[in-house]
């Protein structure tokens, strides 16, 4: 069996932060890393997305070329993920050769097929540029909030997902001018063929192996019913169309996309084809939940009508990583950007990747708090991992001349932390098998802290004069457990492994090579010792919070010159209630399951909860700040035992609450980071 990854193309129209990291570039390192350790044949994939309206727009604003923005933020994230250590085996990228040859094949594919439908619309133009506009090149007042910047494609203030037509007042972001209309024809996928004939019963099957926040949101989509959507676009900027005489034509963004997968791999190995075409490789497709209707649909619906490509066997992907309470927004500068904190924290790339493993947002949003990078740091890694590798190795010179010693008698303790030992490695490789890397991290910090309070138990600095055969017996076990974790921890921590490995002078393994035998034979000489991790001090994390304390005072200052004067953004309290009557309302945790909008109903979503007790339907009336796909998997505050209501003929359990920001939008009242469903709030 052989495996191809591939982990989402970033947008090479600015840097990469901790968002992309933890959504799905160090999980899939992580599953990598660990299927070479087990020996199996894997193919790591990924590259630069370089097409599409943001670049040209981004090349606009700096008075610079497309190319030159791509050539630009492709060096940068490719030396960052290599400077992180996320072991692709090829970084590719979309504006190469290989990839328009590739993506021009497939297209012309399909079209030969007569897979595409042919459709003339009316879409706004131009004049002065003489270009027909893409839904970012057109701005307007939102028809729903009144933002008078809203897209053509969405309005960033109320959230609502738009069509150029619906804006008020739209004008050209080229020239200023309103656009007029005029008839273009464009080729579409048409996926609700594709959904009645088989996508939708594909989808279906995958119910148990897919992970739950990732199925949910693929049923909505299918609840709704797929519909054609449109392959190229009126584009100067991207892979042209191979058919003759529709110069201006290329292929859209998020068809040409993808199949930077297959051009990567064409362009790693002249074998590529034994990892696309053959039914015993496994595709494996990382991605944050963005991307979920691309991958779980779109993509193997392109994979299928071309008829010679495998689908994907698994879309594990992770749900948003939030930082210090808020979005991460690049627009705002919001985020922790990769470049920056491998340039402010120089070594330290294990303790972001331990920090942002141990709080991936696997099922549900989380957050990351510089606080809590800290405390894991310090109580964690250098507490508990750090200081039970130093105190083994010290020990061990200081008694032994940093020579391993022989094994005698085994007691309890030493049966106990062997047997901890010999499970850790398949609990880990269990727990990484299913996509649980919280999990399986959690598993191979349980064997340190073993260790740890192993010699904290045995004390072996206090029996050496009068028992020193014991002394040796219990660092000979320490060392035992220092080499399983030089190798448990490495799809993890690979610096930490390399540098651990070379203090306790052993060679790189698989890991049936180094766990099926004792690792050391009695007097294996040793490295030399030194510290594995450095605490980190308050004033470096008061400089970061400092750092995103100015980016928000910054915003309101913008906010504030931008707000009417006579603005209002509070609503007065209401009346005064009793303490009685707020004690009758069962306040629960909930999760997202399902969401679907209300037929004939603007303002009404249908939504799935799983309360822990029962799954419940609940009508909510916020279709028009949140699209059903973009809130599967988010937990919310239920008001439980609300008396039952038929809305739109559906019964509705229950009210979720929401609250509005500063800006007059909605936003979800949530219970906290890993609250369990179910759990009362009070």
């Amino acid at each position: 069996m052989r495996y191809l990854v591939t982990a989402a193309l970033p947008y090479a129209n600015g840097p990469l932060h901790i968002g992309h990291v933890a959504g799905c570039y160090l999980p899939s390192d992580i599953f990598v890393r660990y299927l070479r350790l087990m020996g199996r044949d894997v193919k790591f994939i990924c590259g630069s997305d370089e097409h599409g309206v943001p670049i040209t727009l981004r090349a606009r604003k700096e008075g610079i070329t497309p190319q030159q923005v791509v050539d630009k933020y492709h060096a940068m994230m490719r030396d960052s993920f290599q400077e992180f250590g996320i072991s692709f085996d090829i970084y590719h990228r979309t504006s190469d050769q290989v990839h328009h040859e590739t993506a021009s094949a497939f297209f012309k594919t399909l079209y030969d097929k007569g897979v595409f439908t042919e459709e003339e619309s009316e879409q706004y133009f131009d004049e002065e540029a003489g270009l027909f506009l893409a839904d970012r090149y057109i701005t307007g007042t939102c028809p729903k909030c009144g933002n008078p910047n809203a897209y053509g494609d969405q309005c960033e203030k109320c959230g609502s997902s738009l069509s150029p037509r619906e804006l008020l007042h739209p004008h050209s972001q080229l020239s200023g001018k309103a656009p007029v209309l005029r008839k273009t024809k464009h080729w579409y996928l048409p996926l609700d063929r594709m959904q009645e004939e088989w996508l939708q019963s594909w989808i279906l099957s995958k119910e148990e192996s897919w992970k739950k926040n990732v199925f949910g949101q693929c049923k909505s989509w299918l609840d709704q019913g797929l519909q054609p959507r449109a392959v190229t676009r009126d584009l100067d900027w991207g892979v042209p169309v191979p058919l003759p005489g529709h110069d201006g034509k290329v292929l859209y963004v998020w068809f040409d996309a993808p199949i930077g997968y297959i051009s990567a791999t064409r362009a790693l190995s002249n074998n590529w084809e034994h990892y696309w075409k053959d039914k015993d490789t496994r595709l494996i497709h990382f991605i944050g939940k963005d991307n979920i209707v691309f991958h779980c649909i779109i993509f193997p619906a392109m994979l299928k009508a071309h008829g010679e490509y495998i689908l994907p066997e698994n879309v594990p992907a992770n749900e948003f990583l939030n930082l210090e309470g808020d979005k991460i927004s690049t627009s705002r500068n919001w985020a922790v950007w990769l470049h920056e904190y491998l340039k402010e924290f120089p070594g330290k790339q294990d303790v972001l990747r331990y920090a942002l493993c141990a709080t991936a947002p696997e099922t549900k949003d989380n957050d990351f708090t510089w606080k809590d990078f800290q405390d894991r740091n310090n109580h964690e890694l250098v507490a508990i991992f750090g200081n039970f590798v130093n105190r083994t190795l010290v020990l061990t010179a200081k008694y032994f001349d940093s020579k391993v010693p022989a094994r005698g008698e085994l007691l309890e303790a030493e049966k106990v932390c062997l047997g901890a030992l010999h499970a850790a490695p398949q609990l880990v490789s269990d727990s990484l098998e299913k996509y649980r890397f919280r999990e399986a991290l959690s598993h191979m910090m349980d064997l340190a802290r073993a260790g740890n309070k192993y010699l904290a138990d045995t004390e072996p600095w206090k029996h050496y004069k009068t028992n020193p055969d014991y002394v040796g017996t219990v660092l000979n076990v320490a060392l035992e457990i220092t080499a399983t974790l030089a190798y448990l921890c490495e799809p993890f921590l690979p610096f930490t492994a390399a540098k651990l490995r070379n203090m306790i002078n052993v060679p790189e393994r698989s890991w049936e090579e180094a766990f099926r035998h004792t690792q050391f034979e009695t007097g294996h000489v040793l490295g030399e010792a030194s510290l594995l991790y450095e605490k980190i001090e308050d004033d470096a994390i008061q400089k970061q919070l400092s750092k995103l304390e100015a980016t928000k005072s910054d915003r309101e200052a913008e906010r504030a010159a931008a707000a009417p004067a006579d603005q209002t953004s509070l609503k007065p309290f209401r009346e005064v209630t009793t303490y009685d009557d707020f004690s009758k309302m069962d306040l629960r945790v909930a999760t997202i399951l399902a969401a679907e909008k209300v037929e004939k109903a603007d303002k009404l979503l249908k939504l799935t909860l799983d309360t822990g007790l029962d799954q419940r339907t609940v009508v909510s009336g916020i279709a028009l700040h949140f699209s059903p796909e973009e809130i599967i998997g988010k937990q919310v505050t239920l008001l439980a035992n609300l008396a039952p209501r038929k809305i739109r003929g559906i019964e509705s359990n229950g009210m979720i609450l929401m609250a509005e920001d500063a800006d007059g939008k909605l936003v979800f009242v949530q219970p906290g980071r890993a609250t369990r469903e179910g759990s009362t709030i009070s």
